[in-house]
């Protein structure tokens, strides 16, 4: 209890502390963000995800800048029973290139979210803090073009994740799950 109580401490500090020094990448371009991304590691100690973690698959994401270089993002995940869950936001731009706010209706949220890495044929990284009544999560999303992404790709958002305060046991790649048939 007093080791998980420590662990939980040491996270909140950490969250409290990166926050301020997570920035967006550099040159970043959001018109090469465009186009379908699979959702291909997740990484966050929010309790929701601990306790939901292991039932959780790839998901497909279609991000598309509007002529305001905001970003309209639309997910969309096959359920077990064939069928689709989806949800979409209009992410808009701040001053600084890569970072967004949006909120989420569907879960009652604010959303600061940064693009930190792309290569953008390959993967996108994504910081996200998620605020609701006061409390704030750390969500790190990696994005790939395909279902696959390499080790070095993984290692690269393990690690951003670990310096980002998550739990080795909370930074997961996702199974391949299928994609929802077109609506």
């Amino acid at each position: 209890m007093r080791n998980s109580l420590l662990r939980t401490l040491a996270a909140l500090l950490c969250l409290l502390s990166v926050c301020a020094d997570v920035t967006p990448m550099k040159d970043f371009d959001v018109t090469q963000i465009n186009g379908s991304w699979y959702l291909v590691g997740f990484a966050t100690n929010a309790q929701w995800f601990v306790n939901h973690k292991a039932g959780m698959k790839m998901g497909i994401t279609i991000m598309v800048p509007t002529e305001g270089a905001d970003l309209q993002i639309s997910y969309t995940h096959l359920n077990a029973d064939g069928s689709c869950w989806r949800m979409s936001h209009l992410a808009n731009k701040t001053e600084t290139p890569g970072h967004f706010t949006f909120h989420s209706k569907t879960w009652d949220n604010d959303n600061d979210m940064i693009f930190v890495d792309a290569q953008y044929v390959e993967y996108a990284l994504v910081y996200n803090v998620k605020t609701k009544d006061g409390v704030s999560e750390i969500l790190n999303k990696l994005f790939s073009r395909t279902p696959e992404v390499k080790a070095v790709v993984q290692q690269k958002f393990q690690q951003f994740s670990l310096d980002n305060g998550i739990l080795p046991d909370n930074i997961v790649m996702l199974p391949n799950n299928g994609e929802c048939p077109e609506v």
